[in-house]
């Protein structure tokens, strides 16, 4: 809602953030019913999980400098403030977060998993040595301690993991279905997606919106003549240049194939009269443009129309209607011309 208000912000940030803000409150609550007893140990490994998804996970990187008040808070609750090896685990601990961090960061190593776990084992090792140093538990508890520790390490690795492959398809999948194969550039799925959210943004802020549509000139002839692959190369390249005009100009601005050779631009912000130096320049470059193949040169042109919402359309297809009766009018009355109105 606040990206809609013209408020930006990295929403996967804040929703970690939030996430560690909980994970907080939710380990210090715990931790408030040991204070003072023999036991406050028994959640550690709860905590330090807590810690190695929070550093190695959603690799939030906090600078080490802000830690500090929040660990000696820590101890001043935990009530350890007097004991060495309390500072010691503290030391370590801030180690361990920095070290899982670097891990994050350089994970185009060869072998991730090696460093992440060797990481824990040393990390922990020396951890819960300083509590056994502290509470005086058993050699025993000690090792089981860390074993637990281990292998809680390696089940969050591959329960992560498992995750994000999930995630990672189902991207593919969405980036599949919204664009399209042959020109790569977003299709008519993404469009009537972005259209509709765009459309009703624009009348709940009162914001300007506007729309061109363009198709190659007989292009009928172009596969008539040259044949379907010679076709397919003009609508990649068709694609290629207005997409590099559309970089140099302004990204927020879309190009989605819509149809066979019919093609949209959004200019989301943008009034009739703003979206005339990107149209010219996208219109100059296409019917100056000649795509080559085997020797031979083929020369194309489009037509353009143009339009911008208003307040008597009722829906997308409303605008969208107008920016094809204006394309329609450019067809009609030679071709290779715009129409914006």
């Amino acid at each position: 809602m606040l990206n809609s208000k013209g408020i930006h912000f990295d929403e996967d940030l804040l929703n970690s953030w939030l996430g560690v803000g909980y994970m907080g409150i939710f380990i210090i609550s715990m931790q408030m019913t040991l204070v003072h007893t023999s036991i406050s140990w028994q959640f550690m490994n709860f905590q330090l999980i807590a810690l190695i998804f929070c550093a190695y996970f959603l690799n939030i990187h906090v600078p080490y400098y802000y830690l500090y008040p929040l660990i000696i808070s820590y101890m001043f609750i935990n009530g350890s403030f007097g004991y060495w090896e309390s500072w010691c685990h503290s030391i370590v601990l801030l180690t361990f977060y920095e070290t899982l961090n670097y891990l994050r960061r350089k994970q185009h190593n060869d072998h991730p998993f090696i460093f992440y776990i060797l990481s824990g084992v040393i990390f922990g090792g020396l951890l819960w040595f300083f509590m056994r140093e502290k509470f005086g538990f058993t050699w025993q508890t000690y090792f089981e301690e860390w074993a637990y520790l281990i292998i809680f390490e390696m089940l969050l690795y591959s329960y992560v993991g498992m995750i994000l492959r999930d995630t990672n398809l189902k991207v593919h999948l969405l980036e599949f279905a919204n664009h399209d194969a042959l020109t790569k550039t977003e299709n008519y799925a993404a469009y009537v997606t972005e259209i509709r959210n765009l459309f009703d943004t624009s009348f709940e802020n009162n914001l300007s919106l506007s729309m061109m549509m363009f198709d190659i000139d007989h292009f009928k002839q172009v596969n008539d003549t040259y044949g379907h692959l010679a076709g397919d190369k003009v609508l990649r390249h068709t694609a290629d240049v207005v997409e590099t005009v559309i970089a140099e100009n302004d990204p927020n601005v879309k190009l989605y194939r819509t149809g066979g050779e019919e093609f949209n631009v959004i200019f989301p912000n943008y009034d009739l009269s703003s979206t005339e130096p990107i149209v010219r320049q996208i219109f100059m470059a296409l019917n100056h443009l000649d795509v080559e193949l085997n020797d031979k040169s083929i020369s194309i042109t489009v037509s353009v129309g143009v339009s911008t919402i208003a307040q008597t359309d009722l829906e997308p297809n409303d605008f969208y209607s107008r920016v094809d009766g204006n394309l329609y009018h450019s067809k009609k009355n030679g071709r290779m011309q715009i129409t914006a109105k």
